[in-house]
């Protein structure tokens, strides 16, 4: 009898619905980073990446087709937020070049700007987390950073995820891949975790 309890409870730990979302995740994490090799696309892969994640916590119909579509759907306007992106990493990245050139200021300055960096990469990540097709970036945007600021648990949260896709990368770059997934599942779920309050 006690076999058979234990025999039910590992059947369930696998073959649950749980483990079927952590799977979909790591897929997820394929398909986005499928989608961000167009190095401007990465925004339209995490909003059509997120909006898969929904769909699936969410019991609804939905896979690869659906993927593609909302990514062709993101990336018509999305694109323009992944040039502002790097572009913004651009200058954090000559603000850190005049940090280490001892000019006077130059450490704070890169501070500031590596902070402000890390700010619009979690509020862009939010953004990416409610998108739907139809939406205007620059409203999902605007609305992403003011929860930043309000919400700075949820923001701490998607910042150690992006931790974790980092030392993942820094450990067995390979696995960054399917971690991507888990960080859009984080933004999905810190979002979530948003609106219930």
């Amino acid at each position: 009898m006690a076999q058979a309890r234990v025999k039910a409870r590992r059947a369930s730990v696998f073959g649950g619905e749980r483990f079927a979302v952590f799977a979909e995740t790591l897929l997820t994490g394929v398909w986005i980073a499928v989608g961000c090799l167009g190095l401007v696309t990465y925004p339209a892969a995490f909003a059509a990446g997120a909006r898969h994640l929904r769909r699936r916590t969410s019991h609804e119909a939905g896979g690869w087709r659906e993927f593609v579509a909302d990514f062709r759907t993101a990336a018509r306007r999305g694109w323009l937020v992944g040039v502002a992106g790097w572009a913004a990493a651009a200058a954090v990245w000559v603000d850190v070049q005049a940090a280490r050139a001892g000019i006077p200021g130059g450490p704070l300055v890169g501070a500031v700007g590596l902070f402000a960096l890390i700010g619009l990469v979690v509020a862009g990540l939010r953004a990416t987390a409610v998108w739907t097709p139809g939406a205007s970036w620059r409203v999902l945007l605007a609305d992403a950073v003011r929860r930043t600021v309000r919400d700075p648990a949820g923001s701490f949260l998607i910042v150690a995820g992006l931790a974790v896709v980092a030392l993942t990368a820094g450990f067995l770059a390979p696995l960054a891949v399917p971690v991507l997934g888990a960080l859009a599942a984080a933004a999905v779920a810190v979002e979530e975790r948003h609106r219930r309050r």
